[in-house]
């Protein structure tokens, strides 16, 4: 059984568009590479080939999970999300409690983390740790430095 991931309109749309590439381009690509190479003769010795092949086992493999969250997705209303605590696609403020600095970022489904723009994955030890927290919490997390606490200044959407 997959589990459920929850999606803004856009990060869905980004991902089906990712899906659709692969099976329209890559799959028909990959597919003429293997034609190419089996043209050239003997199989067993055909580098070339094999290389073809092992890629195309690598696409489908991708192709087939990328299937499964597409087809386990959600789109949350965000304006229906409830700012009183720490939920997916929550904007969070927070201070780290050893060093003082401040961060912000946005919890998301984990295929549309990207801590440079400030996007955390629900599923890293830090978005775990914050889910169900509200503001005024101090959230202890194990990261692999350790423990860090972060106190909740702000929630939004």
């Amino acid at each position: 059984m997959s589990e459920v991931s929850y999606y803004t309109p856009e990060g869905l749309k980004k991902l089906k568009e990712e899906l659709s590439h692969l099976e329209q381009v890559e799959r028909p690509r990959v597919s003429q590479e293997i034609a190419d190479a089996r043209d050239k003769g003997d199989l067993s010795e055909n580098a070339e080939y094999h290389a073809a092949k092992e890629e195309q086992s690598l696409l489908e493999t991708k192709i087939a999970k990328l299937k499964n969250v597409v087809a386990n997705a959600r789109i949350i209303d965000e304006s229906e999300l409830d700012t009183s605590k720490v939920l997916i696609h929550s904007i969070v403020k927070l201070k780290n409690s050893t060093n003082g600095m401040e961060f912000v970022y946005t919890l998301v489904a984990d295929s549309e983390s990207d801590v440079l723009k400030g996007k955390l994955s629900v599923k890293s030890p830090i978005g775990r740790g914050l889910l169900g927290k509200e503001v005024g919490d101090v959230a202890e997390i194990e990261v692999p430095n350790g423990l860090m606490k972060f106190e909740i200044l702000e929630i939004s959407r």
